[in-house]
């Protein structure tokens, strides 16, 4: 593979290939006088972090005895003559390397000189203070522990092409503090989400990635082939059909923290693989499912970020206080002006939508069209945590009907800062209802909306053995996560998000 002429960070070609040549010959000289450029293993006694909270109330000018040993990637050099200061970088932080050419000998001194920028050492000696206050270890003993052939990016300043940052994390993250920061938010979530429901007494499942029926929500599904079975099968689009399974085998509280995979477009908030957290608990209804919503998403706040207050679009919000509940039809038409509802005239419902020039099927019903009203005129505009609430049953086939009207569903959507987070509702547990939602999809699909589900078969068969009254409830992990963040997309809390492939 030959070497671009210019890296897509703007970095010569022909400058970078001498600088790559010169650390490879640091590494071959290395190996030539009897050395490990990439030793198999190194011990370290501290982690950086660990060393700051141990010692970091230290007095300037201050030597101890305490002996400690780290390692870590250089990210700064300074050289003065006898004396090295670098500093190292690990997980935990970063602290300084105090090297004196009388310590360590002169050998070792011209050794830790040839040091580059991005080189992974570990290091043993004594902390200490520098008379300016900087905690850092007085180094005994260095060693190399990985080369860093090809040199951070930018004078470790950062990358500035967005698609290079995320098509080459590994530098984005070595260089770019809030690029990791955003990425520990996403984890403090995650781990939030599994011990409030584990306290809750959900246990965790996993369920199938290959699905034969592509079902449990309105998404195009990607296609693959099981060579031993000769069959096609679908990559899961959700997680629900499966765990609803377990509900009727008896397991009452259940959850599935999943990759989803959506052959759709791709954008600040659509990524073709994501991740969703769905849960389903027996006994229960929507009410009950945007309670423990609202409890875990202030949960992970807290332990994301230390605070239930979070700051959308300037404004500070408190997710301790309670969540808004509005209903999809009254939001709708507030915006339009009048009153509607999924069993109005199919005709007017489309010459309001293309007043509000909204995109039109032709098989579209009424409660297609009402939510469709609703993304065009009322979405956008759902700054603070809203449920948004009353789904037309067109649009919701595994939602329970709303008990006091048809046309709707015990279905609720959470919007926060305009982005739906989550979606929940009481489940459909009438195998005969079941089965004629499940002919409407399929019919919906053979007329063209690849987005429709067919007639799982075996789910039905599932219903039939009794399926207890239950909520169930998924959250879009990524957009949760990108909105504690305050992050603008998706990508930014993903570590490698879908992009075009690279050409070499």
């Amino acid at each position: 593979m030959s070497e671009p002429t210019t890296e897509p960070d703007g970095t010569s070609g022909s400058g970078l290939a001498a600088e790559r040549a010169r650390r490879q010959g640091e590494v071959d000289d290395l190996r030539a006088s009897g050395g490990q450029p990439y030793p198999y293993r190194f011990d370290r006694t501290h982690t950086l972090g660990e060393v700051r909270d141990r010692w970091g109330q230290l007095e300037p000018g201050t030597e101890t005895d305490d002996a400690a040993t780290i390692a870590g990637r250089v990210v700064l050099k300074r050289d003065s003559g006898k004396l090295i200061f670098a500093t190292l970088r690990d997980r935990t932080g970063e602290l300084q390397l105090f090297i004196s050419k009388a310590v360590v000998g002169d050998d070792a001194f011209d050794t830790i000189k040839r040091l580059d920028l991005g080189d992974w050492v570990g290091a043993s000696g004594t902390v200490m203070t520098t008379r300016k206050g900087e905690l850092s270890l007085k180094v005994s003993e260095l060693m190399l522990l990985a080369k860093s052939i090809r040199p951070l990016p930018d004078k470790w300043h950062g990358l500035t092409d967005q698609d290079t940052r995320f098509r080459q994390r590994y530098a984005d993250l070595i260089v770019n503090d809030e690029a990791r920061r955003a990425i520990e938010i996403r984890h403090a979530v995650v781990a939030s989400f599994r011990r409030t429901l584990d306290d809750a007494g959900f246990t965790e499942v996993e369920t199938p990635v290959l699905h034969a029926e592509a079902g449990g929500a309105h998404a195009r599904p990607f296609v693959t082939h099981h060579n031993t079975l000769d069959v096609d099968l679908y990559l899961r689009i959700a997680l629900e059909l499966h765990l609803k399974r377990l509900i009727v085998g008896g397991m009452e509280r259940v959850y599935e923290m999943g990759r989803i995979f959506r052959n759709e477009g791709i954008s600040t908030r659509h990524n073709p693989e994501f991740t969703m957290m769905e849960l389903y608990q027996a006994f229960a209804d929507w009410t009950d499912i945007m309670d423990i919503t609202e409890r875990l998403i202030t949960e992970a706040n807290v332990a994301a970020i230390g605070s239930t207050e979070l700051t959308l679009r300037g404004e500070t919000v408190d997710l301790s206080e309670p969540w808004p509940r509005s209903s999809m039809i009254d939001l709708a038409s507030a915006a339009a002006g009048r009153q509607i509802h999924p069993s109005d005239p199919v005709d007017d419902l489309r010459s309001l939508a293309a007043e509000f020039d909204v995109r039109v099927e032709p098989a579209w019903g009424g409660g297609r069209l009402v939510a469709e009203i609703f993304e065009a005129t009322s979405e956008a505009g759902l700054v603070r945590p809203t449920f948004v609430t009353g789904h037309p049953t067109e649009i919701s086939p595994l939602a329970r009907v709303d008990r006091n009207d048809p046309w709707l569903t015990e279905r609720f959507e959470l919007y926060i800062d305009g982005r739906e987070i989550a979606n929940g509702y009481s489940e459909l547990n009438d195998p005969v209802e079941q089965r004629a939602r499940f002919v409407e999809e399929q019919a919906a699909k053979e007329a063209g909306d690849a987005e429709r589900g067919t007639v799982d078969e075996d789910y039905l068969r599932a219903l039939e053995y009794g399926m207890p009254p239950t909520g169930g409830l998924g959250i879009g992990i990524d957009r949760l996560a990108a909105t504690i963040a305050g992050v603008d997309t998706l990508k930014e809390v993903i570590l490698f998000p879908t992009l075009r492939p690279e050409v070499w």
